[in-house]
């Protein structure tokens, strides 16, 4: 069959309809038992399945007690950390190292633009190390043996740990030394506080308690606690009753840490930086901690208003946004893509529905220093609003607004107009050194799809006035980033740049696919915010959409880049993005990309790509037609597209969860069920017409 005749009969099936599998039931989704059927639970020590609460401005890791007890057994695997939004740590820079250390030159649009690429060198190493996330602190059970001795994890049995998505709750049951342990575990979801209830015999033995530990900050890649240098930190407690406040000094960074115990407890000092409670009588002990930045006013709510607090809230979350229901399909991978689904919606709104973009690995460990890479935002949390929860994509809005006068003035530095948004930040905007990040600019249009995304939840006039600054500014850079070749008589993209695909030479790469047609929607969309507004179209926007190069053909095929090498089959298969993340824009031919897809099937190296390129073949098989082939994609067998027993998508040994997968696979499902702007206008249009598929779905949102 060619190629003609596949889009047919794939226009003739989209068209056709439904069969009965497909029909959608009256009756509503039985959301808790959805959502409980996919509980996730353990026996064992996993190293690489560790159970997180969080709010999604804080989180906390716990192992198989149900706290941070045995971390040296998971340092190989997902390691034990209590991470937050708003927890970072300079450490002193006497000799005033900058950007401008960082910098060269590069010939540009007529001019030498300055890019921050310098990446070796001390200058380098400071400022990519600094700020880096801190680890607040490790909360672990106090587990003796008669003799006195440190419990192992080899001295529990009968181990069961469950965590309850429906109410947030991990609870964790084992025995020790013969005797009955319960423990369970939860996050405040207004503040940044774990809960821990225990009940057991042993609490009233003084041979079971909690213990709370403070590390140093450490400027390493992955791991930021340094448990090694106790002079290079203070931990200054104050005890009243039953509680106790913690002021944390790191070099001039501080944060507060306060701790409220029942049932009997008593403090105890253990040495430098660690404090435990212990259990004085009755088999219960109930403990809160609470961070924050600032000192902590007030009384905390004790641990069974906080487990109480969970309940309703994540009550509230699963029965206020959308749901997808595979229960029935004959298909037998059903289950385990509603297993993926379910955990990746629980672990995006605990570790990326923060007040800024998160990092990689979210809130339960470091990567690239604790950084957000700002081009991995949309992966993150751009499913919030198909999703029908468009608010938690909001709450990291107003940091773009925050860092504005930052991206503004990194355009201006570079001679640009508009906000150049840089790619791996800090809090506040910090650019860091890079041999790639400062090349890259396929964020810069994600703004504009953020506030497209709003206002498509909620088409107001409040909401245009709200973003317009953020749509108006992105687009000004892009505007003004595209380069005019008399010669040719088009506007080009680069040098020097660097594609979402990162195994190109800055200045030697014009062009790229992806990059193009994102330039092209993003251009029209902020176009059609001023319409909406009542403003008249920009005219050289509309110049540089009308003029804009055209992605190169070669073979049949979509290139990556324009130039030699033209395609590397490794890394990203960017140019899909152009017809699958976008809808069709006049950049991108059907039949050509239809091509692509096939080329990239037969020729990709898998090992080399990342989580969120899956989602990113599913998209694009299901807007040319093939929704067996976005099946298909979601369960490739590759390393990097591996979902643990807890949800993660599991990478490599360097990055054991990889959170873009997570956001990737929602945004792709989402899709396939609800549709997308020009989609047939069938039931769940990326899923498959052939019996084997019961898609049931509620307050969904078609993609754009």
């Amino acid at each position: 069959m060619n190629l003609i005749t596949k889009l047919i009969v794939a226009m003739v099936l989209s068209t056709a309809t439904p069969v009965a599998a497909w029909a959608a039931s009256s009756a509503a989704i039985d959301r808790e038992a959805l959502v409980r059927r996919h509980n996730p639970g353990a026996t064992r020590l996993d190293p690489l399945s560790p159970f997180s609460v969080g709010n999604g401005e804080f989180a906390f890791t716990a192992d198989i007690t149900g706290l941070q007890t045995f971390p040296e057994h998971y340092e190989k695997g997902i390691a034990l950390h209590t991470e937050s939004q708003w927890g970072w740590h300079h450490f002193p820079n006497p000799d005033g190292y900058g950007l401008d250390d960082v910098t060269k030159g590069f010939e540009g649009p007529g001019r030498q633009v300055p890019y921050a690429s310098v990446q070796e060198g001390p200058a380098a190493s400071y400022l990519r190390g600094n700020p880096h996330r801190l680890d607040l602190g490790r909360i672990g059970l106090l587990l003796k043996n008669a003799d006195g001795s440190a419990a192992q994890p080899e001295d529990l049995s009968k181990v069961k740990q469950t965590l309850d998505l429906w109410t947030g709750i991990l609870t964790s049951e084992f025995q020790f030394d013969g005797q009955p342990v319960r423990v369970q575990t939860a996050c405040h979801p207004a503040l940044d506080l774990v809960a821990v209830a225990i009940v057991s015999p042993l609490a009233s033995s003084g041979r079971l308690g909690v213990v709370i530990a403070f590390p140093g900050a450490k400027a390493d890649w992955k791991d930021n606690a340094d448990w090694e240098h106790p002079e290079a930190h203070q931990t200054s407690p104050a005890a009243s009753g039953g509680r106790v406040d913690f002021r944390r000094t790191l070099d001039v960074d501080q944060y507060c840490v306060s701790a409220a115990w029942s049932h009997r407890g008593e403090l105890g000092d253990r040495g430098p930086h660690s404090f435990e409670i212990r259990g004085n009588g009755g088999d219960r002990l109930g403990l809160v901690c609470a961070f924050s930045p600032s000192p902590i006013a007030g009384d905390l709510p004790d641990a069974p208003a906080t487990l109480a607090a969970s309940a309703r809230h994540w009550q509230k979350f699963w029965t206020s946004g959308g749901a997808l229901e595979l229960a029935g399909s004959a298909d037998p991978r059903a289950h385990e893509l509603e297993r993926r689904v379910v955990l990746s919606q629980y672990l995006t709104a605990i570790q990326c529905a923060g007040s800024m973009p998160p990092q990689e690995t979210g809130l339960t460990l470091n990567s690239w220093f604790g950084k957000p890479h700002t081009e991995m935002h949309w992966w993150h949390a751009a499913h919030f609003a198909l999703w029908g929860r468009a608010e938690l994509l909001e709450k990291s809005l107003p940091w773009y607004e925050k860092i504005m006068p930052v991206a503004r003035a990194l355009a201006a530095r570079q001679g640009y107009r508009g906000a150049r948004w840089p790619k791996m930040v800090g809090p506040r905007g910090e650019e860091s050194p890079s041999k790639v990040a400062p090349f890259l600019i396929w964020q810069q249009p994600h703004p504009i799809y953020y506030a497209e995304l709003c206002y498509r939840a909620r088409p107001t006039q409040e909401t245009l006035k709200r973003y317009q600054d953020l749509v108006f500014q992105s687009a000004e850079f892009m505007a003004s980033y595209a380069r005019w070749n008399e010669d040719r008589k088009r506007f080009e993209l680069g040098p020097p740049l660097i594609p979402a695909q990162e195994c190109y030479e800055p200045m030697k790469t014009i062009n790229p696919t992806f990059e193009l047609a994102y330039w092209h929607w993003g251009l029209g969309v902020a176009q059609q915010w001023r319409v909406r507004l009542g403003m008249g179209r920009e005219p050289g926007w509309d110049k540089v959409m009308a003029n804009l190069s055209r992605p190169t053909v070669r073979d049949g095929v979509y290139a990556a880049i324009e130039t030699a090498p033209y395609t590397q089959t490794r890394d990203h298969p960017s140019m899909l993005n152009a017809y699958g993340t976008l809808p069709l824009t006049p950049m991108i031919d059907p039949e050509t990309m239809q091509r692509t897809y096939d080329s990239v099937l037969k020729t990709w190296q898998w090992r080399t790509t990342w989580g969120w390129d899956y989602p990113t073949l599913a998209m694009t098989a299901a807007r040319l037609g093939h929704p067996d082939a976005a099946i298909d994609a979601l369960f490739m067998d590759a390393q990097k597209n591996t979902y643990l027993p807890n949800g993660h998508n599991y990478q490599d040994d360097r990055l054991p969860l990889y959170l873009p997968g997570n956001g990737g696979l929602l945004f792709a499902v989402a899709m396939m069920a609800a549709g997308w702007d020009g989609a047939p206008r069938t039931h769940a249009p990326g899923f498959p017409d052939n019996g084997r598929w019961t898609v049931r779905c509620e307050n969904l949102s078609p993609a754009p």
